[in-house]
């Protein structure tokens, strides 16, 4: 059994006490990732938030954004590659989700291929239209 096998996740909703280099990895295939630190930022200033973590290091997070009244929009779940398949983006969601059941509304805007991974949560198929600044897509300044 190696050593990813082995790996206990625990999960976590306070991104408060996080340190950037706890935070590397994600965004693959992004030309242009966020930094560690600004994930920190983001995950630090959003509604509400689930992190997968493997001892300290954090494997995958969701977050959402919202009113607090009605409504709230999923924009990022991010898993490592090497805790991919083994139900760590189905947990977060899972506990995100319940985080934000009080709410009229929780929108996700995602890749037609990966929109079954959602729909075997309960989302429903809906259209929508975006805009997208690809030269921001670090969230640099």
């Amino acid at each position: 059994m190696s050593e990813r096998d082995e790996a206990v996740i625990s999960y976590s909703a306070d991104p408060q006490t996080l340190m950037p280099e706890q935070l590397t990895g994600f965004f693959v295939g992004w030309p242009n990732p966020p930094s560690p630190e600004t994930l920190l930022r983001l995950l630090q200033s959003s509604y509400r938030v689930s992190l997968a973590c493997d001892g300290q290091k954090v494997v995958g997070f969701a977050n959402a954004i919202s009113d607090g009244v009605l409504s709230a929009y999923i924009p990022l779940l991010e898993v490592l590659p090497d805790y991919q398949g083994r139900g760590v983006g189905s947990e977060l969601m899972r506990r995100l989700l319940a985080e934000l059941d009080h709410l009229y509304m929780v929108d996700v805007m995602c890749d037609d291929e990966v929109a079954p991974f959602y729909e075997r949560l309960g989302l429903r198929r809906a259209g929508g239209l975006i805009q997208r600044n690809y030269a921001r897509q670090s969230g640099q300044e």
